[in-house]
Order: structure tokens, then C-alpha cells, then sequence
């Protein structure tokens, strides 16, 4: 019995309430695409339905930048809001590239199947986005607390195993695995007794999962040996040289900005751009850090996203600008919506001030 039986069902009942709501809302999306996913066959080779219709949905005829956000809607329920915070785009820019995509779905009769074992490849690198932004999502929301994110992490895991089981020798797929082990190896440490949130410098080795991380160092490797790196390789290498700490006790940094700087270059990407900022302000000092997150400064995607703001508060209170550090503290914790890392992020903001 709880201990607090009108609160309990209070709470099941609001989680009810969004899983039929989120429910609804998928089918109103996403029902031109289901009509025509209802005529994809069982496949043997993939023993899983939503995987088949993963790859179903990664069709080549459709715009490659849309395959991934089209499986997280049609697939795996996602909203047009949340697939929009997960590319960094605005939720009405990306509604249209769905509707577009729908669109042209209907006119080219794009005939939606499963591939033939080999054709799987060519449709591979939108299904391990897909299954990427899953774990990202519930990653979000470590404690399991909302509804809508909930087991998407061990769902994720799942469907990158069964990726890796079908696929064995595509380094990429056993990159995102390692990735994603890695990442969750670190559950238990991103929250201290009471709840409240802990970063990744501040966690305790000795509460990472030893047996993710072997799996994980056992899956990178396997795949450095087929010599073909790739954006998961290199992010799970990021992941393997923080976890080096368990048996080092310290970083290194430079190994992680070099990392930094081949992912950069081969993705071009606005987060990697942050995180080696990040990094560099580590080896170089707060100054060189601020200067190339100041460097991003024009771009109109990390206006709305709040690792950019929080990451600029800590450099500039490293250098003593008080003011414009609380600013930017200011802006991270009302761009956050994980209550513990608003605290956190509040804690900081007063531990810097006079």
C-alpha cells in the first residue's frame, strides 16, 4: 500500500492521461504513413516489428535529413516538438519538412517493405540516428520520472543490440552500442543520495557500471579493427577516454580534444563544436574555451539550447565576470527542464556571486 494513496493515483493517473494524449497525438501525425506501414510484411531476418519498420521508413527515395525524424514520428511516437529539440530546428520548420515528407510519400507511391538483407546498409545510417535520438531522449530524464520518456534508454540499448546481431560487421553499428553502454554505465552516478544532479567531473568512479564499460571498451575496439571510424566510433571513444578515470584518476584532455577535432571535422556539428570548446578551455584555460563558444555565438539554433548557455555561464565565472556569467546562468536555467539540474545550475549561479 502506498504511503500516500490519493497521491499515488494521482500520479498514475496524470502519466495515464499523457501516454493517451502522446497516444492520440501519433495517430493524428502519423496516420497517412501508418496506412501504408500497415502493408509492410513480417521478415524473418528482423524479429523485431518496430525494427522492420525502422528500416521500412528509411526508404532512399525519401530526403535523407527527414528518414529519422519520419521513423521517431511514425515509428516510435514522438511529437513534431520533441524530434524538432532533438536535430536542434524549430518545431514548425520541422512539422513542414514531415508534412513534405508525407506528401511526397503519397505522390511518388514511395512503396514502403522491408529491404533484403543486403539493402539494409544503404538505409542504415537513418535507423541508428533514430534509435540515437531514443536514447537521447530518455538519457534526458535519468530518474525514469516522466511518461513519455520512460525505458526509452533500455529501449534504445535494445534496438541497438538487435542492429549489431543482424549487422555484426558494420563498425558504426557496434560504435552507437558502445556509446550508448558507455552513457548508461553512468546512470547511477549523475545523481547523488538526496537526487540531486551530478556532473560527469564530480561523479564517482566506483558507481559506474564496470561491466557496461568492458562491454562497451570490448564493442569499440571490435570495431576500430574494421578500420572504417565513424561519428559513433568517434563519440564512443569520447565516452571510453572519461572512463579511463576509474583506473587513472584523472582526465586526459588533450586525448578528448583531438577527438573532438576529427569528430568537428567530419560532422560539422554546433554540439560537437560546444563540447570541444569545453574541452579545450581544459586544456588551453577558460579563456581559449570562451572564445570558440563565442566564436558560435551567430548561430540561431543555441538561442533555445541550454548546454550552450550553461557552458558559457561556467567560463565566464572561471574568469571572474560575475555579471555576465549570472546572465547566462539565467538563461541555462530557464532553458532547463530537469528540475535537479536547475538546481544545480541555480547553486552555481549563487556560488559565484560576492
Amino acid at each position: 500500500m502506498p504511503r500516500a494513496p490519493e497521491a499515488w493515483l494521482l500520479t498514475v493517473a496524470r502519466r495515464k492521461l499523457v501516454d493517451a494524449a502522446r497516444r492520440r497525438r501519433t495517430s493524428e501525425e502519423g496516420a497517412d504513413v501508418v496506412q501504408l506501414l500497415s502493408e509492410v510484411e513480417a521478415e524473418p531476418d528482423i524479429p523485431d516489428e518496430r525494427l522492420r519498420l525502422m528500416f521500412a521508413c528509411a526508404h532512399p527515395a525519401i530526403d535523407e535529413g527527414v528518414r529519422a525524424p519520419l521513423i521517431l514520428q511514425v515509428v516510435l511516437g514522438f511529437d513534431a516538438a520533441t524530434i524538432a529539440s532533438a536535430f536542434l530546428v524549430a518545431p514548425a520548420t520541422m512539422s513542414q519538412r514531415l508534412v513534405r515528407a508525407k506528401n511526397r510519400i503519397r505522390q511518388a507511391g514511395i512503396p514502403f517493405r522491408v529491404p533484403d538483407r543486403e539493402e539494409l546498409a544503404e538505409r542504415l545510417d537513418a535507423v541508428l540516428e533514430a534509435i540515437y535520438a531514443i536514447f537521447a531522449e530518455g538519457w534526458a530524464d535519468p530518474a525514469g520520472t516522466q511518461a513519455q520518456t520512460r525505458g526509452l534508454t533500455e529501449e534504445a540499448i535494445w534496438l541497438g543490440r538487435l542492429v549489431a546481431s543482424l549487422l555484426p560487421d558494420e563498425p558504426e553499428v557496434l560504435g552507437l552500442l558502445a556509446l550508448m553502454l558507455h552513457a548508461e554505465a553512468r546512470r547511477a552516478a549523475r545523481r547523488d543520495a538526496h537526487g540531486e544532479f551530478v556532473p560527469l567531473r564530480e561523479q564517482d568512479p566506483d558507481r559506474w557500471d564496470a561491466a557496461l564499460i568492458d562491454e562497451a571498451e570490448a564493442l569499440l575496439r571490435a570495431a576500430s579493427r574494421m578500420n572504417s571510424p565513424g561519428r559513433f566510433q568517434l563519440e564512443a571513444a569520447v565516452h571510453s577516454a572519461h572512463a579511463l578515470r576509474r583506473l587513472s584518476g584523472t582526465t586526459d584532455w588533450k586525448a578528448i580534444m583531438a577527438l573532438y577535432d576529427a569528430l568537428l571535422e567530419l560532422t560539422g556539428s554546433v554540439v560537437v563544436a560546444i563540447n570541444r570548446a569545453v574541452a579545450l578551455a581544459e586544456v588551453e584555460g577558460a579563456g581559449a574555451g570562451l572564445a570558440a563558444l563565442d566564436a558560435l555565438r551567430n548561430d540561431t539554433r543555441l538561442v533555445q539550447y541550454q548546454p550552450f548557455w550553461a557552458a558559457r555561464a561556467e567560463l565566464l565565472a572561471r574568469l571572474g565576470d560575475r555579471r555576465s556569467a549570472a546572465q547566462a546562468y539565467e538563461q541555462a536555467i530557464g532553458l532547463e527542464a530537469d528540475p535537479a539540474v536547475r538546481r544545480y545550475l541555480q547553486r552555481r549561479n549563487s556560488g559565484q556571486r560576492p
